[in-house]
């Protein structure tokens, strides 16, 4: 296991500054890290590099460890990239490269708005634990039956099959979205505070952001169902 930068490249299988390379991290990673002191990061491009790379050498490593443990026939090398572009919103992604191995991409604009290392160390453990849940797979398949189902279905009534079949496979990707976030914020609060982090602290990154609370397939759980999926998982550390 190494850890280290790279651009953002095409070719990557979606599920959603220039800086120095990273230090390789040990391997494997110890149970459970020592506490990270939980101050906020100052607004300088100087301390927020060095705050993300701090938690990339923290939570890689522990993610890594994690992965193994619980699915060890699954490609546990995490990538961690930066997209750089100038303009891109704030955003944080999980994705397969085009040999399968698990990519974490974080914008230049997420990075930036993380308020204390908390934060960035709970968003990397989430898009983690997407893909050693399994997430993208899931939603494949998930995406494929409705394709399927939707498409007879019109076949038999005598509609249109190929827009059956994109709203089935839309459907079908949406259909179990609010529980794969809430699995990943399960899984993401463990492996940050086994990194030494606190998930708690770091989950109030969601305050920030627009409440989706329970929309009609909606892709994310309202905030509150999350923070409370958080404060379970670590309850039983």
């Amino acid at each position: 296991m190494f850890a280290r930068w790279a651009f953002l490249v095409a070719g990557l299988v979606l599920t959603g500054c220039t800086m120095p390379p990273i230090a390789d991290a040990p391997d494997p990673a110890p149970a459970i890290l020592p506490p990270v002191q939980g101050f906020d990061i100052p607004r300088n491009a100087g301390a927020i590099q060095r705050a993300f790379i701090e938690v990339v050498d923290r939570v890689e490593p522990v993610a890594e460890a994690e992965c193994r443990r619980t699915t060890p026939r699954r490609n546990c090398d995490f990538l961690i990239v930066v997209d750089d572009r100038p303009g891109v919103p704030a955003n944080a992604f999980q994705t397969l490269d085009d040999d399968g191995r698990p990519v974490i991409g974080f914008t230049l604009a997420l990075i930036a708005d993380a308020r204390n290392r908390d934060e960035l160390a709970f968003v990397m453990a989430h898009e983690a634990a997407h893909h050693i849940a399994g997430h993208i797979a899931r939603q494949q398949r998930n995406a494929t039956l409705g394709a399927l189902v939707f498409g007879q279905l019109a076949g038999a009534t005598g509609g249109d099959v190929a827009v059956a079949q994109d709203l089935g496979a839309a459907l079908g990707a949406r259909s179990y979205s609010k529980e794969f976030e809430l699995e990943a914020d399960r899984l993401g609060a463990i492996v940050a505070a086994k990194a030494g982090f606190d998930p708690l602290r770091g989950a109030a990154f969601f305050f920030r952001i627009p409440d989706p609370g329970d929309r009609f397939l909606g892709t994310h759980p309202a905030n509150a169902d999350r923070i409370e999926t958080v404060r379970a998982a670590i309850g039983g550390l």
